[in-house]
Parts: C-alpha cells; structure tokens; sequence
C-alpha cells in the first residue's frame, strides 16, 4: 500500500488581469515602485514581476539588466525621514529640558526672592577686567 500525500494550498490561486499588469509595469519603468515592492504588495514572487516586466514592458528586453542600488531613490528617502525623524525627537528633549530649567529658575526666583537671570549675566562679565601693566591698556 502505498502512502499518497494530499497537496494542501494556503493560499487559493490568483490570476491577475493583463490591465493591472500592464499598470504596474508601467508603474515600475516610471520609477514610482520598483520590483521587490510590488512583490511584497500584490504578494507574488519577484519572478513573477520580472516575466511580467519581459511580456509587457516598452523599454525592458530580455537582454536589458536591471541594476538595483543602495542608492536607490527611494532608499535614499526613507534614511532620511528616519533622520528627519531622530532629530526632531533630539529637539524635543532639549525643548522639554529649556523648559524644565526655566521652571526652575523661576521657582528658584519666588523661593529667594532673587532674580536669578539678571544675576547670571554679571559672572560671565568677570573675565573682561583689564590687564594692568600691559602696553596698549587703558
């Protein structure tokens, strides 16, 4: 007796229609997607896409290669939202951290009844006393 194993599908076949197709190749010579998005999106095999590209692209040939990049522009732009977005989060805390100090000297302003921001000024002016015995001082 032999065993026969029975083939189970997790996923029901999907045919797509030659117009949506046709619209993503379009899509994909224009630079707006490129082939590992739409395999991922539409979830079929990067294969799948290139022969797509083979049958229905104006440009492409089988005897074209497509040189994926680093590089590439969309890449390129995603590093830099994720920039964008670690130093917004940069300017956040020291905004939080302004915000706290001047909270502080204000408290610190109503608890001494000083006020610490005039005061913090004459400090810094102490190291512009002039020199004695220098030629050329007043």
């Amino acid at each position: 007796m032999a065993k026969t194993k029975a083939m189970v599908s997790l996923r029901p076949r999907r045919i797509f229609s030659e117009a949506l197709k046709k619209k993503i190749v379009k899509d994909i010579e224009a630079g707006k997607v490129n082939v590992l998005g739409v395999s991922r999106e539409y979830q079929v095999s990067e294969n799948a896409v290139y022969r797509w590209l083979k049958k229905f692209s104006a440009h492409l040939h089988s005897t074209t290669t497509i040189v994926m990049q680093m590089d590439s522009e969309q890449y390129r732009t995603k590093e830099l939202e994720k920039k964008i977005a670690d130093l917004e989060a940069v300017v956040g805390r020291k905004q939080l951290e302004i915000d706290f100090l001047n909270k502080l000297i204000e408290i610190a302003d109503k608890d001494m009844g000083i006020d610490i921001k005039k005061n913090i000024g004459t400090h810094a002016l102490a190291g512009t006393k002039k020199i004695k015995g220098k030629k050329g001082s007043v």
